[in-house]
């Protein structure tokens, strides 16, 4: 009987996520602004295969909502910075400055996480990957594929390594507040693998020197890499 009720709660839970939509929160917003966010997110959702059309534009409201909600806390964190340095100076002016900081990172770690929990109801976990590739311009697997590509004699313990590195990247690319910002968080953990790499004993000059020649050779040979 209570295997009955729970699964019927379940159900009727489902059903109302299922129909619940998430407005776009587009109220106050540059209109041109909000067009550009909206098509930028709904790319990233027309290729997630979302066969439901109100979920598919669930979606694109929830990942269009998190590019407003970034936009929102660094707005709210460059006017602080900007109040502060014209009224302030020395230490009360320095640790002003520290707090604003926090509170920026304390409202990018709420988001953060509220953010794959939106979109876990309405898509599965590959999907969600999908959408952090998306808004981070594929990255991981670019740079991943590239590395195997340039090391063949990779280890499955490197090459777990270096991907883990890459999706923890990305996680700090998702709140970056620029593209300028994003590919620096991707280049501070290339830069972090690519010490490992050196200390495995990789000579990484030697390494991609050998990598073009063979990109060379196959465009010479008609061979697409």
């Amino acid at each position: 009987m209570r295997k009955t009720r729970l699964l019927l709660f379940l159900l009727l839970s489902a059903s109302v996520l299922s129909a619940y939509a998430i407005e776009l929160d587009k109220e106050n917003r540059d209109p041109n602004y909000v067009t550009s966010i909206v098509e930028r997110s709904r790319k990233i959702v027309d290729k997630l295969g979302v066969s439901d059309p109100k979920n598919a534009e669930t979606v694109c409201n929830i990942i269009a909502n998190r590019y407003f909600e970034l936009n929102d806390i660094y707005e709210v964190r460059d006017t602080k910075v900007k109040r502060i340095k014209e009224t302030l100076r020395g230490d009360a002016g320095n640790e002003a400055l520290k707090a604003a900081e926090n509170e920026k990172d304390a409202a990018l770690f709420r988001s953060h996480f509220a953010f794959p929990a939106a979109l876990s109801l309405y898509l599965n976990d590959k999907q969600i990957e999908a959408v952090k590739d998306g808004m981070t311009y594929g990255v991981v697997n670019v740079t991943y594929t590239a590395t195997l590509e340039m090391i063949p004699s990779l280890t499955p313990e490197e090459k777990a390594r270096i991907y883990a590195w890459l999706i923890e990247a990305r996680e700090f690319a998702m709140d970056a507040e620029s593209s300028k910002k994003k590919h620096e968080a991707f280049g501070k953990y290339k830069g972090r693998i690519n010490n490992y790499l050196s200390k495995r004993g990789y000579d990484l000059t030697k390494e991609r020197d050998e990598w073009y020649k063979r990109i060379e050779a196959k465009k010479k040979s008609g061979v697409r890499s």
